[in-house]
């Protein structure tokens, strides 16, 4: 486990105990019309990110909570450490570097300072983010450095994160389902609203330093999305490099170590891991309502093609 994994699991299971007794109005705090939580960043540090400065090899993942980032970041991290093929030696001090600087696992989590320190992390820098175009620093977008962007379907995302919420001691739980969808149709939930990201997102799908992959996508054939994001950032790895990271990078498999990888968190964090599970919870209104609402939002996109919005979200 690297040092940066170790001071992860310390810090958001520090984050999970302070959830516990913190009163629900004290959870979360609002930037710009937007919901974060808390115990994990402050407006301070949404404010210090405006002036972050990306290098050109930096490799950033986007993604709205709950699309799958935890298992791209892990599939990225071991194509990168694949691709560089460290020593040992560069790989200790790597992770002698990350646990020094006390960095957070989410680009827009931990102090103001965060930034600063950012700068002393040896090339390339693998950057995690929630957050939408218009509120990532400008140099994301002024450099030549790529960003990946992952994609899920509408209801299965609204379902997993709905789980989450309401087993994530950070977050005010809801009391039932249908309270909860109202809030996900409405975008009042941290991260604001699943359109709303995708939507701009989709913006920038013909930008030639942007890549749009979906969750789906991956599920149905890992190493050939792992192939395609290979040669989006310029990796160089074998059949026998894919074929062990797809192993390794499973849904099972990673569950299965997650209280290793994740600590605490890593209960709440993986559940199934399937597509289609929408159907146990949406009603017959809910599912028209979420349709009426992608058509008007996505319907004839790149990205609506992309999330075969037909195939995994028709009853």
């Amino acid at each position: 486990m690297s040092r940066n994994r170790e001071r992860a699991i310390e810090t958001v299971d520090k984050a999970l105990a302070q959830g516990e007794t913190m009163p629900p109005a004290d959870m979360l705090f609002s930037y710009r019309g937007v919901l974060y939580p808390a115990t994990l960043s402050s407006p301070e540090t949404l404010e210090a990110l405006k002036s972050f400065e990306a290098r050109s090899d930096d490799v950033i993942l986007a993604g709205y909570p709950k699309t799958g980032t935890n298992w791209l970041d892990q599939m990225l991290r071991e194509l990168e450490s694949a691709d560089a093929r460290y020593t040992e030696e560069e790989m200790k001090e790597r992770m002698d570097a990350e646990k020094k600087l006390e960095l957070s696992v989410r680009l827009e989590f931990g102090d103001p300072g965060m930034y600063e320190r950012m700068k002393r992390l040896p090339s390339r820098r693998i950057i995690v983010t929630h957050l939408p175009p218009h509120l990532l620093p400008p140099s994301f977008f002024q450099s030549k450095a790529k960003i990946l962007v992952l994609v899920r379907n509408p209801k299965d995302t609204a379902v997993s994160y709905y789980h989450f919420y309401n087993k994530m001691p950070l977050l005010p739980s809801f009391s039932s389902w249908d309270e909860y969808f109202a809030a996900f149709m409405n975008g009042k939930l941290t991260w604001g609203s699943y359109f709303d990201h995708t939507v701009e997102w989709n913006k920038h799908s013909d930008h030639e330093n942007i890549m749009l992959i979906s969750y789906e996508e991956l599920q149905e054939d890992q190493v050939l999305g792992m192939k395609k994001i290979a040669a989006f950032f310029g990796f160089s790895l074998s059949e026998e490099d894919f074929s062990r990271i797809a192993k390794k990078t499973s849904f099972q498999a990673m569950k299965e170590k997650s209280h290793e990888t994740h600590g605490k968190f890593g209960d709440i964090l993986f559940r199934k891991g399937v597509v289609g599970s929408w159907r146990e919870l949406f009603s017959k209104a809910q599912n028209e309502e979420m349709d009426r609402k992608f058509e008007e939002c996505l319907g004839g996109t790149k990205l609506a093609a992309m999330m075969k919005y037909d195939v995994y979200c028709k009853a």
